[in-house]
C-alpha cells in the first residue's frame, strides 16, 4: 500500500485493529519489526545478551526492566544511535543497516526520548518541520507543512497551536509537539522513552487515548515505563529485561503486578503503604523548616508568597508537574538562592548560605543525581565524603581529608546500602542511576539527619530501588526526621506522605489531608484547575443539603 503525505501510518484494515489480532501477524505475514540475537557489549558489561523481540502493526510493547537491565540500550540500537555487536533488525521484511539514525528514520522509526529535543525560541511548526528540509527551504515549505499537520492532528486527535513558540507550552504540549515531529517523518514504528514520568495525570489520560489512537491506524509503540500500572493498562504485550537478557514475555490482559516485579528482579516487593507511615510511634514535633511569604524570580522561574512549614516525625508532599517552581524551592530551601522577600528558617535560624545548611547536616536528594547529586569525575569513595568534607571524621586540623576515613565510610555504605559497584574507586558515572541513589541516600541519611529535602528521589528508578527509597524514607520519619518530598509521581507522595500540597507557575496551594489528596484533586490542581476542585465541592455541599 502507498502512503500519502497525510496518511503516514493507516492500517491496510479500514477497520482498528482488534485487541486479539495485535502481536500476531495474521498467517504468512511479517511482523513489522524483528530484532534477533541482539548483543552489546560495554567494557565487562553485556548491556543486551541474545535479545530478540517482534513487532506487528498495531500493537503497543511495553518494555519493563531494572536500571541497568538494558532497555535503553536496545532501543538505542534500533535507532541506530548504537551498532550491536551481534544481531539483526528487519523493519517489514527489509534488512535496518546499523549504526544510522537517518537509516531509522527512513525505515520508519521515531523516537520520543525522556527529556525532549526541541527548540524553545521556535515555533511548533518550525520545531517539526527543522531537519526534513534544508535549512534554506524552510520559508518555502512552512504553508504545505501547515496543511499536512493540521491534517495530521485532525487524524489523530493531537491538537497544539503551530505558531506558538515552544517555550510557551506546558509540558504535555511539548511531548505532543515531539510524537507529531515523529509522525510527521511518516514513521511506522514509535519509541517512547518513560513518556508518563513528567505529566499529570489527565495529561498521561490524553497521552494513552492519543496511542491507543495511533495504534488503530496501524502504528506499532514500544514503551519504556517504570509505572507498572501504567504499563498494564496501556499496553498488549508486555517483554521484561534482567541483567541484559529478555526473561519474559506475557499479554497485558493476563499480567499480574506481582509477576512483572519478579520477572524484573527475581523477587517479590513489599510495597510501602500509607500503613506503613502511620507506623510512626511519636506525634509530630517542632517545625525543622518554615518558609514564610517567600518570593523570588531567577530567570523564568518564580516563586509568588510561598509559605510552608515542615514538623519532626512529618513527610509533606509537594506535587506539581515540572517546571512550576519545584527546583527553585528547592535551591531556595537550600540556601543556593537568596528570596527576594520573606525568609526561610532551618532549626529556628535564618538560613544565610549553603554552608550553613550543609553543616547543619541537611540530608538532600538533589533532582539531578548525577549533574548536582555527585560529581560525575570522582570516584564512589570521593562522592561518599563529598558534602561532609568539613566535619569528622573526614577532615583533620580544618583542611587536611583523611583518605583512610573516606575509603571506610565509603565501603560501610556499600555495605549497608548495597550499592553495587566494582570497587569504591570505581568512577560514579560509571554506575547505574539506582546505584547512584543508593551511595547518595547512604550519604545524605546514614547520620540521621533532622531534616530531609527529598526532591524526586525516585525518578527513572526500577521497582527494587524504589522501594528501597521508600523505605529508607519511612524509616527516617519514624526516627523523627522532617521531610519535604517534592515528586512528580503521585502514587508515591499518596503512598508516603502525611499531606500534600500542590506547586502551579510558582504558587503552592494550602496542603491537603492524606485523606482528601485524591489522584483527581491534585490532578486538577497541577494544571492550575483549582476552580473545579471549588465547585466539585459547592455542588456535594448543596446535595448534602438538598436530601
Amino acid at each position: 500500500m502507498t502512503k500519502s503525505p497525510n496518511q503516514p501510518f493507516r492500517s491496510q484494515s479500514s477497520s482498528p485493529l482488534s485487541h486479539e489480532s495485535k502481536g500476531t501477524p495474521p498467517s504468512g505475514g511479517v511482523p513489522l519489526l524483528v530484532a534477533e540475537g541482539i548483543c552489546k557489549t560495554f567494557g565487562e558489561h553485556r548491556a543486551n545478551d541474545d535479545i530478540s523481540l517482534r513487532l506487528a502493526a498495531g500493537e503497543i510493547l511495553c518494555l519493563l526492566g531494572e536500571n541497568g537491565a538494558g532497555k535503553t540500550t536496545l532501543m538505542n540500537i534500533l535507532f541506530g544511535h548504537y551498532v550491536a555487536d551481534a544481531g539483526t533488525i528487519t523493519v517489514a521484511g527489509q534488512p535496518l543497516p546499523p549504526g544510522s539514525t537517518q537509516a531509522a528514520l527512513r525505515a520508519g522509526i521515531g523516537m520520543v526520548h525522556q527529556h525532549f529535543t526541541l527548540a524553545g525560541g521556535l515555533t511548533v511548526l518550525e520545531n517539526v518541520v527543522l531537519g526534513t528540509q534544508s535549512l534554506w527551504s524552510l520559508r518555502d515549505v512552512r504553508a504545505n507543512a501547515r496543511v499536512r499537520l493540521q491534517t495530521l492532528m485532525n487524524d489523530v486527535g493531537l491538537r497544539v497551536d503551530l505558531d506558538a513558540l515552544v517555550d510557551t507550552l506546558p509540558v504535555g504540549q511539548r511531548q505532543r509537539v515531539e510524537i507529531l515531529k515523529v509522525l510527521y517523518r511518516q514513521a511506522r514504528v514509535l519509541i517512547l522513552d518513560e513518556p508518563t514520568a513528567i505529566l499529570s495525570p489527565q495529561e498521561c489520560d490524553g497521552l494513552f487515548t492519543t496511542l491507543r489512537a495511533l495504534a488503530a491506524r496501524g502504528l506499532a509503540v514500544i514503551l519504556i515505563s517504570h509505572k507498572l500500572e501504567d504499563v498494564m493498562r496501556i499496553s498488549d504485550r508486555i517483554a521484561v529485561l534482567r541483567d541484559g537478557r529478555l526473561v519474559g514475555e506475557v499479554a497485558a490482559a493476563k499480567a499480574k503486578r506481582d509477576d512483572l516485579v519478579r520477572m524484573m528482579i527475581g523477587r517479590s516487593l513489599t510495597q510501602v503503604s500509607k500503613g506503613t507511615s502511620e507506623g510512626n510511634d511519636q506525634d509530630t514535633g517542632e517545625p525543622v523548616l518554615v518558609l514564610r511569604k517567600v518570593s523570588v524570580r531567577k530567570g523564568r522561574d518564580r516563586l509568588c508568597d510561598v509559605s510552608v512549614s515542615v514538623r519532626q516525625g512529618e513527610i509533606l508532599g509537594i506535587a506539581g508537574i515540572s517546571g512550576n517552581g519545584q527546583s527553585l524551592l528547592a535551591d531556595v530551601i537550600y540556601g543556593l538562592v537568596r528570596p527576594d522577600q520573606g525568609e526561610v528558617r532551618l532549626y529556628g535560624e535564618a538560613i544565610s548560605s549553603t554552608q550553613q545548611v550543609i553543616d547543619a547536616g541537611v540530608g538532600r536528594i538533589c533532582e539531578d543525581r548525577l549533574g548536582t547529586g555527585m560529581i560525575a569525575g570522582m570516584s564512589v569513595a570521593e562522592n561518599a565524603a563529598s558534602t561532609r568534607r568539613r566535619i569528622p571524621p573526614f577532615a583533620r586540623w580544618g583542611w587536611y581529608i583523611d583518605n583512610r576515613a573516606v575509603r571506610a565510610r565509603a565501603q560501610d555504605y556499600q555495605q549497608q546500602f548495597d550499592v553495587r559497584c566494582r570497587h569504591i574507586g570505581q568512577p560514579i558515572a560509571e554506575l547505574s542511576g539506582g546505584n547512584i541513589q543508593k551511595l547518595i541516600l547512604a550519604r545524605e541519611l546514614a547520620d540521621q539527619p533532622r531534616f530531609i529535602l527529598a526532591h524526586q528521589p525516585s525518578r527513572g528508578l526500577d521497582a527494587g530501588a524504589i522501594a528501597f527509597v521508600h523505605e529508607c524514607l519511612i524509616q527516617a520519619r519514624k526516627q523523627g526526621a522532617g521531610i519535604l518530598l517534592m515528586s512528580e509521581d503521585l502514587d508515591e507522595l499518596l503512598a508516603l506522605s502525611d499531606q500534600v500540597a500542590v506547586i502551579f507557575e510558582g504558587t503552592l496551594s494550602a496542603p491537603l489531608a492524606r485523606d482528601e489528596a485524591t489522584v483527581s484533586r491534585l490532578g486538577l490542581l497541577m494544571i492550575g484547575h483549582a476552580d473545579e476542585i471549588e465547585n466539585e465541592k459547592i455542588e456535594k455541599k448543596s446535595k448534602r443539603h438538598a436530601h
